[in-house]
């Protein structure tokens, strides 16, 4: 019976070790994105950067105000950490920020 027990015990441990999140994937990848400058903050794209290409405009219809923030979760799925953030002002100007690790860093400012 014991026997049984402790071998049961044993796959099932194996088995939450084989489960756990990497420390990558464990990783916080929220990050609050503050707008600190005097113009509308219309666009923000958040892309692996191993992408070639900007993802989706994650603040959709909405904009962000001079003075306002807002947190976003930065995870594509993929586990990854660094990211390139595309900031679209209004008025057509573009500020890039390339190799952002979103695992560390917790607030990204626009000024």
């Amino acid at each position: 019976m014991l026997r049984r027990f402790l071998a049961a015990s044993l796959i099932a441990a194996a088995a939450a070790v084989s489960f756990a999140p990497s420390p990558a994937e464990a990783q916080d990848r929220r990050v609050q994105l503050v707008n600190a400058s005097r113009t509308t903050i219309v666009s923000f794209h958040a892309s692996n950067s191993k992408r070639s290409s900007w993802e989706e405009d994650i603040l959709g219809n909405d904009v962000l105000e001079p003075g306002q923030s807002v947190t976003i979760n930065i995870d594509d799925g993929t586990g990854a950490c660094v990211f390139d953030f595309l900031t679209v002002l209004q008025g057509g100007q573009r500020i890039e920020r390339r190799g952002v690790n979103v695992c560390e860093v917790s607030t990204y400012t626009i000024r």
